[in-house]
């Protein structure tokens, strides 16, 4: 049978994994100037702490684990009649985490007389959808969150702004828009086209806006019960656009009538208030009105990033939630994050070829012995390349001079040391550049010199 790998999924070859690698330490690094301590949690939890949080579409990307042994046991045909959503409590405890910020809150519920508040995390792991594999949409992908929890401070709204700023600097995207909006707002929107209450329907749909446009937005409103005069009060939404001084201005007399809207303003207005304190020059920051982001846990501030140029999604998001651990048993613990798509960032920086050269870089010399005498000199000399830090191999056989190339060329390796007897004799190495085709005579002393100027 011929392998293969899930749809959804992919291999990840040692080319793409030192530039993936590249991805996750810059953005570890920027998480760890920012205070955040790292996490991890199993990559099963079980469904009664998964259902529940993401909303009627995301509960159905839950991708479900059957229980052990004989796991339709007991089932009668009466269970059978009733379908599979009735039946999967039956079948099965566990699932696959959908996204790292539930359990997160599991676990400081599980821990909350151990933590200090607020609480800083990070999270770099796998999660799982069992969504339809297209473009930039993958069934297994890699999130890295961070998250404060235990504070309504806006300042850790603030401090996204300037991490999601410096990962994308350090990674070399310049050109991406960090979207903003406050389910707050969109409350307060609900309220004032006669529709209060019900935020979250208008959200699920105007959160499609990107993708399927305005009038299947609309249609799909109508669908879930909104009437005519609804959406045409819903109108300005549509059209609010400019700078973010100009938006909240705008927002402000729209929304008057709603007090609830009114904080949501006064929350963006002091974040960026905040954000401009930091020192931050030249934010790439638009108030997206439209902005509603379907996880139905938000309640506050809510964040996007989208790579301009490019055709590819939301390569960051993430929002505040004011009561996710209340689910638990821990209600009124405020919590504020941002997720970063690995993945996504992968595809972004592939097509704009952002990666710099030594992102890929493996062994950056190899010595290659031409006989079994060389390695008197190889060994010592490759525990001392490595001591100064230099990424180096000795070719494992003594083969002939084109095959250890050859080698060299097929790993990208820059620099070869070739060592002979006439070489073990003067005690003269020589060390060949496989860019340029230069070739020079070094003593072992002096390669290692050279070698680590050259390779640092």
């Amino acid at each position: 049978m011929k392998p293969s790998v899930v749809k959804g999924t992919r291999d990840f070859g040692p080319e793409q994994m030192s530039k993936r690698l590249f991805i996750f330490d810059t953005i570890r690094q920027t998480f760890r100037r920012f205070g955040f301590q790292p996490l991890e949690t199993p990559s099963m939890e079980n469904l009664s702490t998964l259902t529940g949080k993401y909303g009627d579409e995301g509960d159905q990307l839950l991708f479900k684990i059957l229980n052990s042994g004989d796991f339709a046991a007991g089932l009668t045909e009466t269970d059978l009649a009733q379908g599979s959503k009735k039946m999967t409590s039956r079948l099965a405890e566990k699932g696959l985490r959908y996204d790292l910020t539930v359990p997160f809150a599991r676990y400081v519920v599980m821990n909350r007389h151990a933590l200090p508040m607020p609480f800083k995390r990070y999270q770099m792991q796998p999660v799982w959808r069992a969504d339809r594999p297209q473009k930039g949409r993958y069934r297994e992908f890699y999130q890295c969150d961070a998250d404060v929890v235990g504070t309504d401070s806006l300042l850790c709204e603030a401090e996204i702004v300037l991490m999601v700023h410096e990962v994308f600097h350090n990674l070399g995207v310049a050109d991406f828009t960090l979207k903003i909006n406050n389910r707050k707002i969109l409350a307060g929107i609900a309220e004032a086209i006669g529709r209060a209450g019900e935020e979250s329907t208008l959200a699920v749909a105007i959160d499609k806006l990107d993708k399927i446009g305005q009038e299947k937005v609309i249609d799909e409103l109508r669908e879930r019960g909104f009437s005519d005069d609804n959406i045409t009060a819903l109108q300005p939404l549509f059209t609010i656009n400019g700078k973010p001084t100009d938006v909240l201005a705008t927002l402000r007399t729209w929304l008057t009538e709603s007090a609830l809207a009114q904080q949501g303003i006064a929350e963006l207005e002091e974040t960026l208030q905040l954000v401009d304190g930091l020192g931050l020059a030249d934010a790439l920051i638009e108030i997206d009105v439209t902005l509603a982001r379907g996880l139905s846990y938000y309640t506050g501030a809510i964040f996007e990033v989208k790579a301009n140029g490019v055709s590819i999604g939301s390569v960051s998001g993430g929002g505040r939630y004011d009561n996710l651990t209340g689910t638990f048993g821990m209600p009124g613990l405020s919590g504020v994050g941002i997720s970063f798509g690995v993945d996504r960032i992968y595809d972004v920086m592939e097509e704009l070829n952002l990666f710099p050269a030594s992102a890929a870089q493996g062994t950056q010399v190899l010595l290659a012995c031409l006989d079994t005498d060389g390695r008197s000199i190889a060994l010592p000399l490759l525990s001392r390349l490595r001591a100064a830090n230099v990424p180096a191999e000795l070719y494992p056989d003594v083969a002939k001079v084109k095959k250890q190339l050859d080698y060299a060329n097929q790993k990208q390796i820059k620099y070869v040391v070739l060592i002979g007897s006439d070489e073990v004799q003067s005690g003269q190495l020589s060390v060949k550049n496989m860019t340029t085709g230069e070739q020079q005579k070094l003593t072992a002393e002096a390669i290692v010199d050279f070698l680590s100027v050259e390779c640092s």
